[in-house]
């Protein structure tokens, strides 16, 4: 299965901030597919966001949402997630 995330953020979310390095080092490290969305500037209606942000989502090839992991997490709990 191809493994994609679309990763929604705000530049004045401290925790997105801390993401961000966690997402480069994952784009070195593994073949995935990053799309980030800016939670005041994206149409992000669609994903159902909540107020706590980052927000990572899992899709599958046919971009469907399989899961998604909310709120500020470590290197390694990112990785667990996306099971790669």
């Amino acid at each position: 299965m191809e493994k994609s995330i679309t990763v929604i953020s705000a530049v004045w979310c401290p925790s997105c901030l801390i993401l961000n390095k966690h997402l480069k080092k994952l784009k070195e490290n593994y073949d995935i597919e990053i799309t980030k969305l800016d939670y005041d500037f994206d149409d992000i209606e669609k994903y159902n966001v909540g107020d706590k942000l980052p927000v990572i989502i899992l899709k599958d090839e046919n971009d469907n949402e399989i899961k998604r992991l909310i709120g500020e997490k470590s290197y390694q709990e990112i990785i667990d997630f996306l099971e790669v």
